[in-house]
């Protein structure tokens, strides 16, 4: 099948622009500006938000808040006069408020129980490494001990000297008494003599 000049050259224009297109190592890449930045969300920021919202959640205070703003949307809606009722008898509106701040918190909450979670985590980690530390120092000083037990059945104690200091004591005495005794013949034999 013979090619014509126009399709040879089509060819090695596409596999010129092919190659490039794809990414070599001695060309640094382009960087494409964004017309529209996209925000940038520090997720600890967010995080202690959540936490914070959800310990406030857990609170006596939030459902004492809570509940007052309850009575007083069905009392105003429902005691005040004229057209000053803004949400009648089944109060949809207020309804519809609480679904919207569970659905909001129910999330949030979420979010909190998981950076709990991950710290929960880490903590663990750090205690089996510490309790594996501790195992191991554990070990070195049961074996250092045995060493010692070994190295003191070897030494003599302080009973063990004195012991033998009393015995040495005794032998010392008693040859000095015989020492005595045969000064004393050699003295008598000689006055006799």
């Amino acid at each position: 099948m013979d090619r014509t000049p126009t399709s040879q050259r089509r060819d090695l224009r596409h596999d010129q622009r092919k190659e490039a297109r794809a990414p070599r190592l001695d060309v640094p890449r382009e960087t494409r500006r964004q017309l529209i930045r996209r925000p940038q969300l520090d997720s600890d920021t967010f995080g202690n938000f959540a936490e914070n919202f959800a310990r406030f959640m857990g609170t006596a205070r939030f459902l004492i808040y809570m509940t007052l703003f309850v009575v007083v949307w069905i009392a105003w809606n429902w005691l005040a006069p004229g057209t000053l009722p803004f949400d009648g008898y089944p109060f949809i509106f207020l309804t519809l408020m609480l679904s919207l701040q569970a659905s909001y918190a129910a999330p949030l909450i979420l979010l909190a129980q998981n950076r709990q979670e991950d710290r929960d985590r880490v903590i663990a980690e750090q205690d089996r490494t510490a309790n594996a530390r501790a195992h191991a120092d554990m070990e070195f000083l049961a074996r250092e001990m045995a060493s010692l037990r070994m190295a003191l059945g070897e030494v003599a104690t302080r009973d063990y000297v004195r012991s033998e200091l009393r015995s040495l004591l005794a032998d010392l005495e008693e040859r000095q008494r015989e020492e005595d005794e045969a000064g004393d013949e050699a003295s008598s034999v000689d006055r006799r003599g």
